[in-house]
């Protein structure tokens, strides 16, 4: 499975994983959003295949991916796939939730990890502090799916994600807010089995000064104030981190990709 080009599945506990790996050089391991499958890293995926060994692939419950209901570790999951793409080590990017991920596996899999991009992401077991809005935000989500309400839950994370909290309806592109309704939509309407993962023990809040890589922590301006607390904590804490703010929404790949791209090999060539 480890030619120099692949489309297809990774075996992982319960199931498999859809995984794409294209080109020679560093390692670079994209994880997508909890609103997104592994096509939200298109706009980068060719400029990054031109001089490394790049990998994406659809997270367990998410795009192509299939999996039973089984107990399960993100971690490994990581690591299954690089292993099926012959990469001992690799630059994780994970956004969103895949930034929680891409945080934990540095921290149980020091070995396997060169760097670390976090991109508006979270850090497991930190408190989070939250407000009468954000709770309004979480019944109505919840009320769109124990409605089934697939296409409404769909244009609720548009409006959340891509324009922002508090943004007016339509800020974000066009073309992104199309593709992430597209996306989540497909997911929503498969009602995807997920699993039960198993959690960093410790948790990663209570573990970030023993991350000994760089740490590249990107936070969209327009996200949600629990997000800019995580990323505030990250970058003030990993003693290789260092933070670059962008206004964006919570997905700054798609929303600003020539930017992002230019910040990540920066930051790749830096790794190298």
């Amino acid at each position: 499975m480890s030619a120099r080009e692949f489309e297809g599945f990774v075996p992982v506990a319960g199931g498999r994983l859809w995984a794409q790996w294209a080109g020679e050089g560093p390692g670079v391991v994209l994880m997508h959003a909890g609103i997104a499958d592994a096509r939200m890293w298109d706009p980068q995926w060719d400029v990054l295949a031109a001089g490394h060994r790049v990998v994406r692939y659809d997270l367990r419950g998410f795009g192509r991916s299939e999996v039973e209901h089984v107990t399960f570790s993100n971690r490994a999951d990581v690591l299954a796939v690089m292993d099926a793409a012959g990469l001992e080590r690799a630059v994780l990017v994970g956004c969103s939730r895949a930034g929680s991920i891409a945080l934990d596996t540095a921290l149980e899999s020091p070995e396997r990890v060169a760097g670390l991009v976090w991109v508006c992401g979270g850090i497991g077991g930190l408190d989070e502090e939250e407000t009468p809005e954000d709770q309004a935000l979480t019944a109505r989500e919840e009320a769109l799916a124990e409605a089934k309400d697939w296409a409404g839950l769909a244009d609720f994370d548009v409006e959340l994600w891509v324009d922002g909290p508090g943004q007016p309806a339509g800020r974000g592109p066009g073309p992104v807010r199309d593709l992430v309704r597209r996306m989540t939509y497909e997911t929503y309407r498969q009602e995807k089995v997920y699993g039960d993962p198993v959690p960093l023990d410790p948790p990663a809040a209570t573990r970030l000064g023993e991350l000994r890589v760089p740490v590249l922590v990107i936070l969209g301006t327009l996200d949600m104030p629990g997000v800019a607390r995580a990323a505030e904590v990250l970058a003030t804490t990993a003693r290789q981190a260092r933070r670059v703010d962008v206004p964006t929404a919570h997905l700054p790949s798609l929303e600003r990709p020539e930017w992002f791209i230019g910040t990540l090999l920066a930051f790749l060539a830096e790794v190298a």
